[in-house]
Order: structure tokens, then C-alpha cells, then sequence
């Protein structure tokens, strides 16, 4: 399964101050089998190809720890109107030494892209936030995705 121009623009890596405000959430699966919800920005999951993303999470979550047991996470996004949910199958990647944001790093598959519009209704936003440091947070997006793609 690919990602389509809309979900690979998105995540490209580039113009993240134009989506700053946007927050996603990736699913994964506790030990005893529950969904456990996490958010994610534009600037901890980058698109290596259609194919494939690359993601960056803290050190120590209970999400890395659900990703390096399991493997499974799902991405869900509402971006241009429709809500998207990404399936992945995901490996760990090795810790960059020397690294300016220390963060678990995982190379993920996608299974499956799901789009979900409604004839009854558009889809105006997600899950939205303001940043605090707009400056200081892309430019850490922007070194942490610099890393992601080692």
C-alpha cells in the first residue's frame, strides 16, 4: 500500500511551519492487548518513500515501548478535509550517536491507508494545537527529521 500525494506532501519533511498546528495520533497496543493513544507532529514522521516512514519518538514512552514489542502502530490524521488512518508494520532503527535529540527510531511499512469522507459533511479539522515557540519547535522538527533520515 502508498501513501497518496496528499499523505507523502504531508509528510515530506519540508514547510513545517505550515504545519505547526497540526497533531496526529499513533495508535499502538499495550501488554494487555488495549489500545494506547500518542500524538505526533510533522516533525517526528517523515516519508522516506510511499512506501515507507520513518518515526521519532521520546525515549522511555509507554508508545516506543508498545512499538519495539510489537511492531504495530496506526497513524490517524485529518488533513484537506479527509480523516486518514495509516497501518504500520515497524522495525527499530539503530540510536545515532552523537545525536542533538535522542529518540527512539523506528522504519515503518505501511500495510494500509485507509480515506474516510462523509457525503453528509466535510471534514473541517482534527486535532489541532499552538505552539508555544513556534521557531524554537521547527527548528527542532527540522533537526530531529534530519536525523530520522540517518
Amino acid at each position: 500500500m502508498n501513501l497518496d500525494d496528499t499523505l507523502y506532501q504531508l509528510f515530506d519533511g519540508t514547510h513545517l511551519q505550515d504545519k505547526a498546528h497540526l497533531a496526529m495520533t499513533l495508535h499502538t497496543v499495550d501488554e494487555d492487548g488495549y489500545p494506547h493513544q500518542a500524538m505526533v507532529s510533522a516533525g517526528e514522521v517523515y516519508a522516506e518513500s510511499s512506501e515507507q516512514l520513518r518515526i521519532a519518538l521520546w525515549l522511555g514512552t509507554t508508545t516506543t515501548g508498545n512499538m519495539l514489542r510489537t511492531g504495530k502502530a496506526l497513524i490517524g490524521v485529518v488533513y484537506e478535509g479527509v480523516s486518514y488512518t495509516i497501518s504500520l508494520q515497524a522495525q527499530t532503527l539503530p540510536e545515532l550517536e552523537q545525536s542533538k535529540h535522542p529518540r527512539a527510531r523506528f522504519v515503518a511499512k505501511i500495510r494500509e491507508v485507509r480515506a474516510d469522507v462523509a457525503k453528509y459533511a466535510t471534514l473541517t479539522s482534527g486535532i489541532t494545537i499552538e505552539l508555544h515557540d513556534l521557531q524554537a519547535v521547527v527548528q527542532r522538527w527540522q533537526e530531529t527529521l534530519e536525523e530520522l533520515k540517518r
